[in-house]
């Protein structure tokens, strides 16, 4: 929207673009144009070629081969230490439940401990190229859900609670790292670990060169749908599907008196629950914040979130990382039970990396950060993303299971690991294309396989480091300093009494004394 206001004195005219993206000044005499509030790095280097020796040049400041050292030995604090650190902010009496989920793998432990990997990603030498980063790049934070525009479902990156603007390397780093972890979890080999490694890389590497020739326009419509043939995404997709609103609805919800409310359930392993009703004192303080999140909502959508009305509210604790915010999720419909909504409000805490990337100067909200995050990496998203704020905390707000669905142990084992790494690839480079600039990435990388043989190494080496951090996470829970909650004992199952059999011998013996009174 342009605003045109005209000065009295010398027939000025100034016009001003909504958002501030251009302020032009018109007089008698000329046009001027200041377009310094459009810098940005982009502009330095305003032609493709240009962009690509920029990035060529980012070589001098870390070569494609020092990227993949990484020395433990240079580390300067205690891994549970930090860990207790960047647990400030959560729920401190469900932190017992997420210390306890670390605790069961490395790789559940690296899906808990995004603090750790940020502080050592830190200390190392970076190339200067930002893009929006996921911060939590690994294999389990892919999923399908619903989101496009026709009503098809969508497979992409799915959790954006540490996305910022920072080094692209980062997130390329972790999710190479993730695939050796999830794979050696899926008992591969390492062999096929470190391939696994090489594909991702070499399909980030490929994709981003592909991206980098399209023009801005086509670039920012880009979505990649190759992957959807994938075998691992396959799977993915089908269990997608079968999570419709009226399946949500009966996992989630329970029928009392001819009315719908949230569903009390327990964690299996250690039996806490895990989701419940709140008092009516707190509901009414979550639905007081719905208002505010309307307005943070496109436009056009207002209209139908305004068809739900909600009937009940509940708190939900859900995956690892997350375990220990507050997760409210209010139960809605449209004026017909066929026709449910469940909406999510979670709190979002600072991104991991905020404190070592002073000049990233995210949005002061967190809920807002993410959705910020969201509509920069990903083409489609939840048509009700938005944030909110309760009792001054950040909420990011959202449809809770629209058909979502994620990759499972079993789709990582054998070539299922190097179909998934390819798309873990195209997905990663799309969002940091989209974000950033592919010509320099594009120059920094090169044509050769340097950065990939690089990357294998460092993401090895990484992962046998998580895996000492893990050993010494379970030494402090084994010497109390780390509270954990215990499994509980499962009821042992009832066994079917087997009819007793005779042995062999007797039923001949037996078929011998019917054959012996047939004769006479």
């Amino acid at each position: 929207m342009v605003h045109e206001i005209t000065s009295e004195q010398g027939g000025v005219t100034t016009f001003v673009v909504q958002r501030c993206y251009l302020i032009a000044r018109r007089d008698s005499r000329s046009m001027i144009f200041d377009l310094s509030i459009m810098t940005t790095h982009l502009h330095q280097h305003s032609t493709r070629d240009e962009r690509r020796k920029a990035g060529q040049a980012c070589r001098d400041k870390v070569s494609r081969i020092n990227q993949g050292k990484f020395d433990p030995k240079t580390r300067k604090f205690d891994p549970v230490e930090l860990m207790k650190a960047a647990h400030k902010g959560r729920m401190s009496e469900l932190l017992p439940l997420k210390n306890a989920r670390m605790a069961v793998s490395p790789f559940t432990f690296y899906r808990g401990a995004v603090a750790i990997m940020a502080a050592d990603l830190a200390q190392l030498p970076r190339t200067g190229i930002d893009v929006q980063i996921c911060g939590d790049a690994h294999v389990q934070n892919l999923g399908a859900y619903g989101g496009g525009a026709d009503g098809h479902l969508i497979f992409d990156i799915n959790d954006f609670d540490e996305t910022i603007k920072g080094p692209w390397e980062w997130d390329v780093k972790r999710m190479a790292t993730s695939l050796i972890l999830a794979g050696r979890e899926a008992r591969n080999s390492e062999r096929q670990c470190k391939d696994a490694v090489t594909h991702f890389s070499r399909t980030y590497r490929e994709t981003v060169r592909e991206l980098s020739q399209l023009s801005v326009i086509e670039l920012a419509r880009y979505q990649v749908t190759r992957h959807l043939k994938v075998l691992p995404v396959l799977s993915v997709l089908r269990k997608a599907e079968h999570a419709t609103a009226q399946s949500t609805l009966q996992k989630l919800g329970v029928e009392k008196s001819g009315k719908y409310e949230i569903k009390e359930l327990t964690d299996p392993t250690f039996g806490v629950p895990v989701q419940y009703r709140v008092p009516e004192s707190k509901a009414k303080e979550v639905l007081a914040a719905l208002p505010g999140y309307v307005k943070t909502l496109l436009p056009e959508r207002h209209h139908f979130f305004r068809r739900y009305s909600p009937v009940d509210v509940g708190f939900r604790i859900v995956g690892t990382g997350s375990v220990g915010t507050r997760d409210y999720v209010v139960l809605m419909f449209a004026g017909a039970i066929e026709d449910p909504l469940f909406l999510q409000l979670k709190q979002e805490l600072p991104s991991a990396y905020a404190s070592y990337l002073p000049n990233s100067h995210p949005p002061k909200h967190h809920g807002e950060r993410v959705v910020d995050g969201v509509r920069r990496m990903l083409v489609q998203f939840d048509i009700f993303m938005g944030w909110a704020t309760i009792e001054g905390l950040p909420y990011l707000v959202r449809q809770l299971r629209d058909h979502k669905g994620g990759i499972e142990e079993s789709d990582l084992e054998g070539n299922g690991l190097l179909q998934y790494a390819e798309v873990c690839g195209e997905l990663l480079a799309k969002g940091h294309a989209r974000s950033g600039d592919p010509c320099m990435l594009v120059g920094y990388l090169g044509m050769a396989d340097r950065f990939d043989k690089a990357l294998v190494n460092f993401a090895v080496d990484y992962a046998d480091q998580d895996t000492r951090d893990f050993e010494q996470w379970l030494k402090a829970i084994r010497a109390g300093s780390v509270e954990v909650l215990k499994p509980v004992a499962k009821p042992a199952k009832e066994k079917k009494k087997k009819k007793s059999k005779a042995p062999a011998k007797a039923k001949g013996k037996a078929k011998g004394k019917k054959k012996a009174k047939r004769k006479a």
